[in-house]
């Protein structure tokens, strides 16, 4: 053979640690997306949900005669129809136990009310036409006959006795949960030199992706096989549930296929209604049925985020020292239980509420609740930010009431850097990390010492200037499974795939980085699936921060597979010694010699080969399933600077400084736009947004006319700066990065506004602050 001695590819500029910018892109700005509307299918007919205008009530009947009389309606459907086909429910939660050891109370939610409503928006009938237009005329022709019951929107309300019962099978306190070490946190309020008590309501937010929800459904009668097109956060998952508890079908008999997806934030990776409509008017019908739904539809019907309320105690000793913490929560989950819904108020809180703080002995008790509200589900952090925004809460008000400074009672009680590991209060074991270090490069970069001049300068145009220093830990997703596939094609691309699944974090560009390091593939020739069910053997989808510790360790060990099996065959083609083989820059090459071959050459032989020699891989591929690494704790800490106008009660965030720590960066370019968005999702709930019902459960708040969003002249210019201290528990040194501009967000630019208002007397005020609660927060105080 002709010895090879190629000039290895010039990788090194998309290496991780490189801002490589996002390969989704141009694609995307020319046009070229296809979300879940654009899918086109010959045939195709148009699905609408009528919903029900009550938010409580007992179903008397739900008549579409009149409805299928409508013309282009092609059928219209109830439960009935759904429940003579043989479907289930969606699956409620599993993942924790009460207190006695009990499971959850977690009443069956189907696609379509059942004998009851629950909450104003949910579905009672599925009309399906050959246009919208027909499908929505159709929906007006239902009739139905619904008796009003009184409904519940305040979780406390729903846990008084002799309250409404929002299920006719479970009451309506569904979880009663406890963790922690309750006697130690009793002694230390007991023994406490100052104890800060606080009940901290945590508001309701309407997730409000930039793609509304949307769903079509085939199915392939002579197969006997369905097909879905929608948006989710791993279609692995998404097909097992959908298949196996409610079509009752194996789960090959199921494709989930999803393409561009517009924002998700935890909402989309849930079980929706229309999944299964779609579905089911497909076959029924013989041609593909498509639902999406409108901006009113999705404030509705979409699963909300947040719904809190944290009664929290802090003990403290004479020096400042952090004893204890007691937080006992109630989660108001909406009108059904989804599978994390009753995580993100207790474990979650558990998990990090504890943050970087060296806080001996925590105890957290929750109590779950039904109310007739929107269904609760992840959003952003998933409790995450909550368990923070409670804890600095917490340390803001004990600061206040102690005549302590505020960053350097955080100082005293951070975890230094030579106890990591750290066995955290919450039972986590922190890793790695330099918490002191951080609070003092962002002081630094802030101007810390400087504040007092920005204040009088503020005071001399007549407005109220506050800022707070926020130090902050969250606890990523914990361990599974993941895919991590690596295939060489004929025409010398390379595919990879796994089963996490991109809503606009940029998986195609870092995960291509990570496979061009290892193997030096050329960048711009590694294109990445993960949106087809068809082509994963596992994947545990995208959530809780984890993709670049799932996938990412994924595809680092699948490139490892890939170079041992290139050993082999390179030591074949080469006529050496197994042993002798060496691999760097992209190339096989035989130690000590200039005899070489670079790995797509390879790849191209192999391809080529007649036949495969006994005792060689049939390929340079490799697919493997992995275990997830641990958690991971990002953490940093963000400092904030408002000015208020107390005659108008407006807020506006004059500066935004934060340092982060999560550990080596593959793409830093990505990174700081995960931390842009994070913390401006933080700044909105801080600041304006709020899902609001009135007593009759009718959501208040039920399109962009009520329910205000942050736009780009709501937040200034960000300094974002990085501190790595690579985790130890993953081969890349990762911490995950999706979620933290939140968890650091929401309590910094909250506790900057009770900063500013603090000389005015006020010390409290609800999430968010708008303008007219700051208003007549000073006003009330000043009487």
């Amino acid at each position: 053979m002709n010895e090879i001695s190629p000039t290895p590819p010039a990788f090194e500029k998309f290496a991780s640690g490189q801002s490589v910018s996002r390969k989704e892109d141009p694609r995307l700005l020319r046009g070229e997306g296809c979300y879940t509307d654009d899918i086109d299918l010959p045939g195709m007919a148009f699905g609408y949900v009528l919903r029900s205008p009550h938010a409580h009530g007992i179903i008397r009947g739900i008549d579409v005669s009149a409805a299928r009389e409508v013309e282009g309606v092609l059928a219209a459907y109830t439960i009935d129809d759904l429940k003579a086909a043989g479907y289930g429910p969606f699956p409620g939660s599993k993942l924790l136990k009460n207190r006695d050891g009990s499971d959850p109370q977690s009443p069956a939610r189907y696609a379509l009310a059942d004998g009851k409503v629950k909450f104003a928006g949910e579905g009672l009938a599925f009309v399906v036409a050959e246009t919208p237009e027909a499908a929505r005329d159709g929906a007006e022709a239902v009739m139905f006959d619904i008796d009003p019951l009184p409904a519940i929107v305040d979780p406390e309300e729903a846990l008084a006795p002799g309250a409404t019962q929002i299920h006719d099978d479970a009451a309506n306190l569904c979880v009663d949960w406890c963790e922690g070490n309750f006697d130690a946190v009793g002694e230390a309020l007991a023994k406490a030199a100052h104890v800060t008590r606080m009940r901290i309501p945590i508001n309701r937010v309407v997730v409000a992706t930039m793609e509304p929800r949307g769903a079509v459904g085939e199915y392939d009668a002579p197969s006997g096989r369905f097909t879905v097109h929608l948006g989710c956060q791993g279609v692995y998952g998404m097909r097992q549930t959908l298949a196996t508890a409610v079509l009752k079908i194996e789960p090959d008999k199921l494709h989930v296929v999803s393409k561009d997806i517009g924002g998700s934030f935890g909402m989309k990776s849930q079980q929706f209604g229309e999944n299964l409509l779609v579905l089911h008017a497909a076959r029924d019908l013989g041609r593909p049925v498509k639902w999406i739904d409108d901006r009113s539809g999705a404030f509705l019907s979409d699963f909300q985020g947040r719904d809190m309320i944290a009664d929290a105690a802090l003990a403290l000793n004479e020096e400042g020292d952090f004893l204890g913490m007691r937080i006992d929560m109630i989660g108001n989950l909406g009108a059904y239980m989804t599978p994390f819904g009753p995580v993100m108020p207790s474990g979650n809180i558990m998990k990090n509420v504890a943050s970087l703080y060296k806080t001996p002995a925590i105890a957290v008790t929750c109590r779950c609740v039904f109310t007739n509200t929107v269904t609760i589900a992840p959003y952003r952090g998933a409790g995450r930010p909550e368990g923070n925004y409670i804890m600095e809460r917490l340390v803001d008000a004990a600061a206040r009431e102690t005549g302590r400074d505020s960053l350097e009672l955080r100082r005293r009680n951070l975890i230094p850097a030579d106890a990591i590991p750290f066995k955290a209060a919450s039972g986590m074991e922190y890793d790695s990390g330099d918490f002191p270090s951080i609070l003092t490069e962002a002081a630094a970069a802030s101007d810390w010492d400087g504040y007092a001049v920005r204040r009088k300068a503020s005071e001399a145009r007549g407005l109220l200037r506050g800022r707070a220093v926020t130090s902050y830990l969250e606890v990523t997703a914990g361990p599974g499974k993941e895919l991590g596939a690596i295939r060489f094609r004929p025409d010398g691309r390379v595919i990879i795939l796994t089963g996490t699944l991109d809503q606009g974090q940029g998986h195609a560009t870092a995960f291509a980085q990570i496979v061009c390091e290892r193997l030096g593939v050329p960048f711009d020739m590694i294109d990445l699936i993960q949106g087809d069910s068809d082509e994963l053997k596992m994947g545990g989808g995208t959530g809780g921060s984890k993709s670049a510790m799932a996938s990412g360790n994924a595809f680092a060990l699948a490139s490892d597979a890939v170079i041992e099996n290139g050993r082999q065959w390179a030591a074949h083609e080469m006529e050496a010694a197994v042993q002798d083989i060496e691999f760097a820059a992209g190339e096989f090459r035989v130690v000590g010699t200039d005899r070489a071959i670079a790995i797509q050459d390879l790849a191209a032989r192999i391809t080529a080969a007649a036949s495969v020699p006994d005792g060689l891989p049939g390929s340079l591929d490799a697919e493997l399933v992995t275990d997830t690494p641990p958690s991971a704790f990002p953490n940093g800490c963000h400092i904030c600077e408002v000015e208020i106008d107390p005659e108008t009660g407006h807020c506006r965030i004059d500066r935004y400084l934060a340092v982060n720590d999560f550990g080596n960066l593959i793409n830093p370019m990505l990174v700081e736009g995960q931390t842009h968005g994070g913390i401006v999702q933080g700044i909105g709930q801080a600041l304006m947004e709020t899902a609001v019902y009135d007593d009759d459960g009718q959501l208040l708040t039920g399109s962009f006319m009520d329910y205000a969003m942050p736009r780009a002249e709501t937040v200034p210019s960000f300094d974002i700066r990085h501190h790595p201290v690579p985790a130890t528990s993953n081969a890349l040194g990762v911490k995950g990065c999706g979620e933290a501009g939140t968890s650091g967000a929401i309590p910094t630019a909250f506790n900057a506004i009770l900063d500013a208002l603090a000389p005015r007397g006020v010390t409290d005020l609800p999430m968010p602050a708008t303008p007219e609660r700051i208003w007549r927060a000073i006003r009330e105080a000043a009487t």
